[in-house]
C-alpha cells in the first residue's frame, strides 16, 4: 500500500501550511475572544482556492479530489480550526449541489462560493430535531408559484455571517421522503438571526435562524421535491472524514507544542521529557493520532476511488474527535500551570475540538451507521 501524498499534494500541503501559520494562526485566539471571525478571512481563504476546492474548474473552482481536500482541512486546522469551517461547509455544500442541482443552477450558485463572494451555510438542525433530522418540522408551504418557509433552525455553523444556505424543509408528509432542499438567500429581512453563546468554536458564529414566511421559487429547489434528506445524508459520509482531519490537525498542533515543551522545560536536573511519566503519555497520544489520521484518509481515498466509504467515514467521525480531545488534554497537562492560562492556546483548542464530537452527527449516530453496515440493519440497533 502507498501512503505518501503525490508531488502535487505535498507541494499543496507545504503551501497551505505556510499560509495558515502566517495568515490565520496569529488571529486564532483573538477571534475566539471577540466571538467573531474577521471578515477578511473568507477572502484570504478564497484567494488560496480553499472555498472552491470541490468545485469544478468551469465554475471557478479547483476540482480537487477528496484526499486533497482532507490535506487542506488538516493543515488549516493546525493553525485555526474555526477558519476551517469555511472550507468544510463550502466543500460539503458544493458536493450536495453537484450531485443534485441542474447545470443552470450550478452556474448561478457555485462561482460565488468558489470566489468567496457568497459564504454558504448548511441549514438543517432544528431545536427538536438534531440527530433525528428526518423528522424536521420547518415547513415549506406551497403557495401555487413556489413555497413559503416558516419555522426555526438552530445550531447553524456560520449562521450569523453566511450569505446563502442549503435549507431543508418539509414539503410533504412525515419522514425522510417529505423533506426537500432549497438554496436560499439568507440576507432576506424575513430571516431573523440569533447568535448562540458557546463554550468553543466561538468565532464561527453559530446561530438560530427564524424563517417568517420566506418565499422560495421553483428555481431554488435542489433536485426533486422530497429528495432533500437523501442528498444531505450522502454528503455527510464525505464531510465526516474531513471533520476527522480537522480534529487531527488541531491535535497535532497541540502535540507538537507539548513535545517541544518536554524537550526544553527544565526540572529536577534535566528536561521533563526524560521522565517516563511525561514521555509515555505523549507516545500514547501520538499513536492514537496516527491511527485517526490513517482512518480519515482511508475514507477519503475510498471516495476518490468510487468505493463505499460509509464505514470508514463514520468510524473516523467518532474516533478522531474523541482522540483529538484526549491528545489536546494531555498536551495541556504536559504544560502544567503554563498551559492553564488563557495566554496558552491549549485550553481553547480543547474547547474547540469538543464541538466536533457533536457537529455533523454525534458519536452515537456514527456508531449506529457502522453497526447497521457491519451487522445488517435487522440485527443492529
Amino acid at each position: 500500500m502507498h501512503y505518501a501524498f503525490d508531488d502535487d499534494q505535498e507541494a499543496f500541503r507545504r503551501e497551505l501550511a505556510n499560509f495558515a501559520q502566517r495568515v490565520l494562526a496569529p488571529h486564532y485566539q483573538a477571534d475566539d475572544r471577540a466571538a467573531r471571525m474577521r471578515p477578511e478571512t473568507v477572502h484570504q481563504m478564497a484567494g488560496m482556492g480553499l472555498t472552491g476546492l470541490r468545485i469544478p474548474e468551469r465554475f471557478g473552482g479547483q476540482n480537487a479530489d477528496a484526499v486533497t481536500t482532507g490535506i487542506a482541512a488538516e493543515e488549516i486546522s493546525r493553525a485555526d480550526i474555526n477558519a476551517c469551517y469555511i472550507l468544510l461547509i463550502a466543500s460539503l455544500n458544493a458536493d450536495i449541489l453537484l450531485a443534485n442541482a441542474s447545470e443552470e443552477q450550478l452556474a448561478r450558485w457555485l462561482p460565488p462560493i468558489a470566489n468567496g463572494s457568497a459564504l454558504s451555510a448548511l441549514v438543517l438542525t432544528e431545536p427538536d430535531h438534531g440527530s433525528d433530522a428526518a423528522n424536521l418540522s420547518v415547513r415549506a408551504q406551497s403557495d401555487g408559484s413556489g413555497w413559503s418557509l416558516t419555522g426555526e433552525k438552530t445550531s447553524i455553523s456560520l449562521g450569523m455571517v453566511a450569505d446563502t444556505g442549503i435549507v431543508f424543509a418539509r414539503t410533504g408528509g412525515p419522514g425522510a421522503r417529505g423533506v426537500s432542499a432549497f438554496y436560499v438567500n439568507l440576507n432576506d429581512p424575513r430571516i431573523a438571526r440569533t447568535a448562540l453563546d458557546d463554550h468553543g468554536g466561538r468565532a464561527i458564529g453559530r446561530a438560530s435562524l427564524h424563517f417568517d414566511g420566506l418565499p422560495v421559487s421553483p428555481s431554488e429547489l435542489i433536485g426533486d421535491e422530497g429528495a432533500g434528506f437523501v442528498s444531505v445524508m450522502q454528503g455527510f459520509d464525505y464531510s465526516r472524514a474531513v471533520i476527522g482531519l480537522m480534529c487531527v490537525g488541531i491535535a497535532q498542533a497541540a502535540l507538537d507544542e507539548a513535545i517541544e515543551y518536554a524537550r526544553t522545560r527544565q526540572a529536577f536536573g534535566g528536561c521533563i521529557g526524560r521522565n517516563q511519566g511525561v514521555a509515555f503519555p505523549l507516545v500514547e497520544q501520538a499513536t492514537k493520532l496516527a491511527a485517526a489520521r490513517h482512518l480519515c484518509y482511508e475514507a477519503l481515498w475510498r471516495r476518490d476511488q468510487g468505493l463505499d466509504h460509509t464505514v470508514a467515514a463514520n468510524m473516523a467521525k467518532w474516533f478522531a474527535p474523541k482522540t483529538a480531545g484526549e491528545v489536546v488534554h494531555q498536551a495541556l497537562l504536559t504544560f502544567g500551570h503554563a498551559g492553564w492560562g488563557t495566554d496558552s492556546p491549549q485550553g481553547q483548542r480543547l474547547r474547540d475540538v469538543l464541538a466536533l464530537e457533536i457537529a455533523d452527527g454525534t458519536a452515537q449516530v456514527a456508531k449506529l451507521v457502522v453497526a447497521r453496515k457491519l451487522l445488517g440493519r435487522e440485527y443492529a440497533p
